[in-house]
């Protein structure tokens, strides 16, 4: 029996950087607002749940665990909306942080975890260790999605190795910042096509210190068609 289609919303939003409890409250009212719409899966920038440049002290402070408190707020997030969420958030693992993204699914489970594998410059290689797993995944309504985050979709190896290993989705939670816009006008579109899958690429739009993102949301089909396309303001965008 062929799976039925997955609604999806892109938050591309603001990231109020360093206060965790804005975060979670703004999460609460998109999941909401994207289950009405009939939503069945939310996905937010990197680094969603306490902001990206925090600097390495900061981010270390705020790490936890995949299973702390942050990831019990989300699920009663989830479940109590009714909606799957992506969402990101500086990890421990003894000594060492990540950058990861993780799956809840709309019963508050969590289904996968996936520890950016590409650093991107100083900022994150000053913070983070880098992910050892490229391929992470899990399903959801009958359809396999897979985790990657920002500078791991520019490396044509890391999309082409979900596309030989099932992934219907690849979701891209991000923070791109000016100038870099060819990314998500050029080379996700790109990426969805040559690997014949769903890409879905979610921006942050806002300013965070020097940094200015720079929105350019984007859910691309198999054939390389933009079924969504944000602008550079804050958008809550639903596509099946």
């Amino acid at each position: 029996m062929a799976a039925t289609a997955l609604r999806v919303a892109l938050d591309q939003g603001t990231g109020p950087s360093g206060d965790t409890d804005a975060a979670l409250a703004r999460l609460a009212e998109r999941a909401h607002a994207a289950a009405a719409s009939g939503t069945h899966l939310l996905l937010t920038p990197e680094m969603s749940m306490t902001g990206y440049a925090l600097g390495a002290a900061e981010t270390a402070r705020r790490a936890e665990p995949a299973d702390g408190p942050l990831r019990r707020a989300v699920a009663e997030i989830a479940s109590r909306a009714g909606v799957a969420i992506v969402y990101g958030f500086p990890e421990r693992d003894g000594e060492r942080v990540y950058n990861t993204v993780q799956l809840v699914d709309d019963r508050g489970t969590a289904l996968a975890a996936y520890r950016k594998s590409h650093l991107f410059g100083d900022l994150d290689r000053s913070a983070f260790t880098p992910g050892d797993t490229l391929v992470v995944q899990a399903d959801l309504h009958g359809h396999r999605i897979g985790l990657l985050v920002c500078y791991d979709v520019e490396f044509p190896e890391a999309v082409r190795a979900h596309a030989l290993a099932g992934s219907d989705l690849v979701a891209v939670p991000t923070a791109l910042m000016a100038p870099n816009t060819a990314v998500a006008t050029l080379l996700a579109p790109a990426r969805a096509m040559e690997n014949q899958l769903h890409l879905a690429y979610v921006n942050r739009c806002d300013t965070e210190g020097e940094l200015d993102y720079v929105g350019l949301s984007t859910l691309v089909s198999p054939d390389g068609t933009e079924l969504l396309r944000a602008g550079a303001g804050e958008a809550l965008l639903v596509a099946e």
